[in-house]
């Protein structure tokens, strides 16, 4: 900055422009403190959709949909919400987690363990022959998913498609790709 003595031996025109000058630099000042704190905002917010990136489930929502189509759609509806012959998925799936959901898909259905069960206690056995007269939990429908290929080179995507279905983020229509 310019002393006070050097600023009144100029004349009028220079102590204005000395003046512009000087206001110039302190509005670049500002201007830099001003887009750096854009910058932070923009890294926070980019932190932010990280996060919610990670937060969703893994797999692909497309993918899932189309294995769901193919190998599940045929008793429990396109759109996973159950049909005469199968449950509505979605307040199912909205309760587990993907680990649970694994389970439940490829090693849940194993009627063996149940009529097992059944044949030592009298009581688990009468209620067993009622729920498969009635077909109730739809028993007699679901297969075991445990070694056929596809389900088991996709449980996770289709685990994204019905927990997106789930929780409203993904509609009744196909997923963009």
């Amino acid at each position: 900055m310019e002393n006070s003595l050097e600023l009144a031996l100029k004349s009028p025109r220079q102590r204005i422009t000395a003046r512009r000058v000087s206001l110039l630099f302190a509005s670049a000042g500002a201007a830099v403190l001003l887009l750096a704190g854009c910058a932070v905002e923009v890294e926070n917010t980019r932190a932010a959709e990280e996060l919610a990136q990670l937060a969703k489930p893994p797999g692909s929502v497309y993918t899932g949909w189309r294995v769901f189509q193919d190998r599940c759609a045929g008793c429990h509806g396109a759109t996973a919400t159950g049909t005469v012959g199968a449950p509505d998925l979605l307040p199912k799936v909205r309760d587990l987690n993907s680990r649970q959901f694994v389970n439940l898909v490829l090693t849940r259905y194993d009627w063996g363990l149940a009529v097992a069960q059944a044949n030592r206690d009298s009581v688990a056995r009468d209620t067993l022959v009622e729920d498969l007269l009635q077909r109730k939990n739809y028993m007699l429908t679901m297969p075991a998913w445990q070694g056929e290929p596809r389900v088991n080179a996709h449980i996770v995507d289709l685990y994204a498609f019905l927990s997106a279905r789930a929780d409203g983020t993904q509609g009744p229509g196909r997923p963009v790709p």
